[in-house]
């Protein structure tokens, strides 16, 4: 019964941090007024016929702090990128030089910061009611085993480490939203 207690808490752990996991790469997708590639990371380009992530038909990098640049594989795309870049509506209007795309990184308005704050809270807060399902989870899977045989002092020391798993990882997901408000807050 010990290893389906156990079960139980690595699986409610393994769901909190994945949920933090994609709270922190989703928040690296927001441009904060300073030039970052990972912006570019959800735009999808018609590469032959399928649907690919910029990323992966070109090389996107940031040599200064207002620029990025795209460095496509193969030339033809180049149409294609700008395309993708617009449909997406990242905020930049894509130039090229027949080589490259450089994307000129505006800077933000406060209308926009205060939008992005909100837009990370929101986020936040949808990790949050992930981690509180998988702790919800966890201890009615716990409550069910003292009815297979669990003890239920065994039971209530799994409830204890489900919720130090849940407080850690909303901690952590506080910290992560914060820091990015703070990002974006820094002109």
């Amino acid at each position: 019964m010990i290893d389906k207690a156990n079960e139980i808490l690595a699986k409610a752990k393994e769901q909190m941090t994945s949920a933090s996991r994609f709270l922190e790469e989703s928040l690296k997708t927001y441009r904060a007024g300073k030039a970052n590639p990972t912006v570019f990371n959800n735009v999808l380009v018609d590469y032959y016929g399928s649907k690919t992530p910029l990323p992966q038909v070109a090389s996107v990098t940031a040599p200064d702090a207002r620029t990025i640049a795209i460095q496509p594989w193969d030339r033809n795309m180049i149409p294609l990128i700008e395309k993708a870049i617009l449909d997406a509506n990242v905020g930049m209007t894509p130039q090229n030089n027949g080589e490259t795309i450089r994307c000129n990184v505006p800077a933000l308005t406060e209308e926009r910061r205060k939008e992005l704050i909100k837009k990370a809270k929101a986020e936040g807060e949808n990790a949050k009611t992930v981690v509180r399902n998988a702790r919800r989870d966890a201890m009615d899977a716990l409550k069910k085993c003292i009815k297979e045989g669990l003890a239920e002092d065994m039971e209530k020391d799994f409830e204890d480490k489900v919720q130090k798993a849940t407080d850690e990882v909303t901690k952590n997901v506080d910290a992560l939203v914060s820091a990015k408000e703070k990002e974006i807050l820094t002109v």
